[in-house]
């Protein structure tokens, strides 16, 4: 397992004075510690998450947005006793997204199952960019994916301002 922290910190929750030094100087946060720590005590009874890589964990009001390899995301979306495992261990809402995608895959990650149609990006006047998503399908009530919480994640994580529309209006 590759951890942002050492894997023996992550196994024994305390930090060496190296993971401790990078922590305080702000290389790791918080919740990268956490994740880390959460995801080796799972991988001591499951042993797919063994071989998991971890880059990042970015906590947004309850919302753990976890940057993971592409692989270990497929794992995790192909087997739901794993998903289960993971989201009742973190105290909020998990979202898996690739490390080092661009923006528009981050969106899409964001959003999985769900299919989106396009995604553009426009400049306004003054400078600001403003990103669009264009959702299949039509928005019901029963909608899996708060799209509230989508907006705030994708502002607090990319720093871009984004409008979420359904093909087919209400």
């Amino acid at each position: 397992m590759k951890l942002p922290i050492c894997g023996f910190d992550a196994k024994n929750s305390v930090l060496c004075p190296q993971c401790e030094g990078k922590v305080d100087t702000g290389i790791l946060s918080q919740s990268d510690v956490d994740a880390s720590i959460i995801l080796a005590n799972i991988a001591k009874t499951n042993k797919e998450i063994e071989n998991f890589t971890l880059y990042s964990c970015k906590e947004f009001e309850g919302n753990f947005v976890l940057s993971l390899d592409k692989n270990d995301i497929m794992v995790i979306r192909q087997s739901r006793t794993i998903y289960r495992i993971l989201q009742d261990q973190f105290k909020g809402k998990i979202w898996l997204v690739e490390a080092e995608e661009t923006d528009k895959q981050f969106i899409e990650d964001l959003f999985f199952p769900t299919k989106i149609l396009s995604i553009n990006s426009v400049f306004v006047p003054g400078g600001v960019q403003k990103t669009k998503a264009v959702v299949s399908g039509k928005w019901t009530p029963r909608f899996p994916i708060d799209t509230q919480r989508v907006k705030e994640i994708v502002k607090n994580a990319r720093n871009l301002d984004i409008e979420i529309e359904f093909e087919v209006k209400r």
